[in-house]
């Protein structure tokens, strides 16, 4: 379908700042014009009944299982999933098995993208051979090939000297490295964070501050190597003071966090519900509150899904023994909108921010962008529940939530990839 004329929406679009009634106009897969006199008289008309029309979700942080755990989450499941989150780009982490630390791992994944056409996929490389924290990988060529940033994923870099050399060399390829804030001798073994509850409980501990030493350490290596770091989903108020000091005195430093941390407390992992247990882990109500403070300043950049997907048998162990990670994809949108942000800010977390960070040409309704878009009813509601999801993995921690904020259909290239019909609400 060579045109597309959307009417009657209610058009936001962060990068311009953009929130208004009005349409807009897609002609061969590209946004041709905004509020447009006229429309060609072959053109689809999608009437969006009062309905927001924004750019597509990006989402700059989430894993998949393929290659090697097909079984938790494939490309074709996980995009299936994220289409009917409203996601259109989306940034994969490399801690696969193998991880992605070889060009063609890279041009594979890339490929794999555009053979569903649904969703256009970006792979980070890894940052160390394997994601084991010790050798650097080819991340020059990893770069040429096609990687957005460099990563281990949910593993962080405990040796200190190699991390610097990392970073010196990430600053001379001028690339983006995502790290992982917390310090694993710390973290080993630990499961719920220092808590009351995970005392009651009886579970291994990790200590908030682990995750504030590791990025007071990251901070200090990017001063001394001028390297461009981002640091993904902080989750504590220490964390977040330590990053806004620093992007004051200059250091080039980024972050962002999941939707989890500023919407759920370790009081969510009560009677061992293994879906609630992350990496890291879900924190105190005083922790919350200051995530939510550093998404109203700006302490964050952007927020990501975090998507880690398990299934049933990574789930259904002693709480210490279960995988860490839950699904994020679909419910990115209808959570972060609960975040009592305004909805243009929240919606510039999800898009032109994320997009911004990664280099991509995508989060805006610019003339002439690619037409990746979304439709959503920021009003309707409907409950998770784990089992209906969209996706091979179910693992959500919110299940059984009720969320206000829809997805109705979403486009790429002003192709129709998801619409929610016959969805249960």
């Amino acid at each position: 379908m060579s045109s597309i004329l959307f009417e009657n929406v209610r058009l936001i679009d962060p990068a311009s700042g953009r929130d208004g009634k009005g349409s807009l106009l897609v002609e061969k897969g590209r946004i041709a014009t905004l509020d447009p006199k006229d429309a060609p008289k072959a053109a689809h008309i999608v009437d969006g009944k009062g309905a927001v029309l924004c750019p597509g979700l990006v989402d700059m942080r989430a894993s998949f299982g393929e290659p090697g755990a097909e079984y938790r989450e494939s490309i074709d499941s996980g995009i299936q999933a994220a289409v009917a989150g409203g996601i259109t780009s989306l940034a994969l982490l490399p801690d696969t098995e193998p991880a992605i630390d070889n060009p063609a791992l890279v041009h594979y994944i890339r490929r794999r993208g555009e053979e569903t056409g649904l969703v256009s996929i970006y792979p980070y490389g890894a940052l160390t051979k394997g994601c084991a924290g010790t050798d650097m990988a080819e991340i020059g060529l990893l770069k040429k090939a096609g990687a957005i940033g460099f990563t281990d994923g949910a593993r962080a870099i405990a040796d200190t000297k190699q991390m610097r050399n990392l970073l010196a060399y990430s600053g001379f390829l001028d690339t983006v490295i995502v790290l992982h804030p917390e310090d694993p001798s710390l973290a080993k073994g630990g499961c719920a964070t220092a808590s009351p509850q995970a005392v009651k409980m009886g579970l291994p501990q990790i200590p908030a501050c682990a995750e504030a030493m590791m990025v007071a350490r990251d901070l200090r290596l990017a001063e001394l190597t001028g390297a461009r770091i981002h640091f993904g989903h902080v989750s504590t108020g220490e964390a977040l003071g330590l990053i806004a000091d620093a992007k004051k005195r200059g250091i080039r430093v980024t972050c962002d966090t999941a939707p989890p941390y500023f919407a759920m407390t370790e009081a969510d992992i009560g009677d061992f519900r293994t879906y609630a247990k992350l990496s890291p882990p879900l924190r105190l109500e005083a922790d919350r509150q200051a995530v939510l403070a550093g998404l109203a300043d700006g302490t964050i950049d952007a927020i990501a899904s975090d998507h880690s997907p398990a299934d049933a048998d990574d789930k259904r162990l002693p709480f210490a023994q279960a995988r860490a990670g839950g699904t994020g994809l679909v419910t990115l949108l209808g959570v972060t909108l609960q975040a009592g942000l305004p909805l243009l800010e929240a919606l510039r977390l999800l898009t032109v921010a994320p997009a911004r960070l990664l280099g991509l040409e995508a989060g805006t309704l610019a003339v002439g962008a690619p037409a990746d878009l979304c439709l959503f009813d920021p009003e309707e509601e409907w409950t998770v529940t784990a089992g209906s999801l969209p996706g091979r993995a179910q693992n959500t921690p919110f299940d059984g939530r009720n969320l206000k904020g829809r997805v109705l259909r979403t486009f790429r290239q002003g192709r129709e990839v998801f619409t929610a019909k016959g969805l249960p609400a």
